[in-house]
């Protein structure tokens, strides 16, 4: 049957039953793009290209596979030259015009439309977006923090409206990763819908979660002096993470190395371990733990019980507050776009 004749379910159905169908995947991006859905074409462009190169790899790219192929990647040009227009006038509209924007955030930007090369080494390989010249560390310490005094002696009522919460029912923790039907099916290492890595957002894509929220307010006000990044709908996020018995997060690395991610373990059980960048550190209840998530990380539970620590972002105090602002503003750009 030609791709032609399959409405927009029936092409979803035959890419969920076939990942890596080039063909299909070109057409997906090419309707999502004649609907005005850009950022899910490109996405849908990008995995056609990665299948075909898999394909090439092993030798079973069949000429038949030309031609979306070429449609793919003119999608995928138009569909970048698209993004930086609409980049570009943002970021002169929210005060950023180009030659009046921090040095530090110009070159993040031009890193990540392509315009300059990173070089050098670095532990951290952050998948959507690079600050340069950041200490290359991989922990920081709660003593670096002003606010982490306060959080710390908070850990007791938070653990009690945990529990407390936990008494009750816990329904309304669900999986950490779960799968969008607009962007090309993933699976990371089987933890995609799978409750064994699972979330209770107080604040979720950079809003609060009020009927959540309004039942921690121990916790949220010990959040109240926390200096939470503030990045569109990507930040602050503030949840509980729980890991269940024999469960394990594989080492990935994180979205963004402008902040900084912040574990107070609250359930801690035995036999629980956190690794950044190869370095083992335990957590120990009430104590908090903060690292950068742009360093290759992985956690485990090979416990018999939950482990449950709250999370939230931070920024990173190296990022001036004039970077931070354009950060913002770029983030705001682009999840609008």
């Amino acid at each position: 049957m030609s791709l032609d004749a399959l409405d927009d379910a029936g092409l979803d159905a035959l890419i969920a039953r076939e990942p890596g169908n080039v063909a299909a995947l070109a057409e997906r991006g090419h309707r999502r793009a004649e609907a005005g859905d850009h950022r899910a074409a490109v996405a849908f462009f990008k995995a056609a290209l990665g299948a075909a190169s898999e394909l090439a790899r092993s030798g079973a790219l069949p000429a038949t596979l030309r031609a979306p192929i070429e449609r793919a990647q003119r999608g995928l040009q138009e569909g970048h030259l698209a993004f930086q227009r609409h980049l570009e006038d943002s970021l002169a509209a929210a005060g950023f015009p180009e030659g009046r924007r921090p040095e530090g955030f110009q070159h993040s930007l031009d890193l990540m439309l392509g315009r300059r090369q990173l070089t050098g080494t670095s532990i951290q390989q952050p998948g959507q977006y690079y600050y340069p010249g950041l200490p290359q560390r991989r922990y920081y310490e709660a003593s670096d923090f002003a606010w982490a005094p306060a959080v710390e002696a908070a850990a007791p009522a938070i653990r009690a409206e945990l529990e407390a919460y936990l008494a009750q029912g816990n329904a309304e923790f669900r999986p950490y990763l779960v799968s969008n039907p607009d962007r090309p099916p993933s699976n990371f290492h089987g933890l995609t819908d799978n409750p064994a890595w699972s979330t209770l957002y107080l604040w979720e894509n950079g809003r609060a979660n009020a009927a959540v929220a309004e039942r921690f307010p121990a916790t949220m006000a010990a959040m109240a002096s926390v200096d939470l990044a503030r990045i569109s709908v990507r930040a602050p996020s503030i949840l509980f993470s729980r890991l269940g018995p024999g469960a394990t997060i594989p080492p990935h690395h994180g979205a963004i190395n402008a902040r900084l991610i912040c574990h107070l373990p609250l359930i801690v059980p035995g036999g629980c371990g956190f690794r950044v960048g190869g370095e083992t550190r335990a957590w120990h209840e009430g104590k908090l733990l903060i690292f950068d998530d742009s360093v290759l990380h992985e956690a485990w539970n090979n416990s018999a019980e939950d482990r449950i620590i709250l999370i939230f972002d931070c920024w990173r105090p190296e990022v001036p507050a004039d970077d931070r602002r354009a950060i913002a503003a770029m983030f705001e750009a682009i999840d609008g776009y």
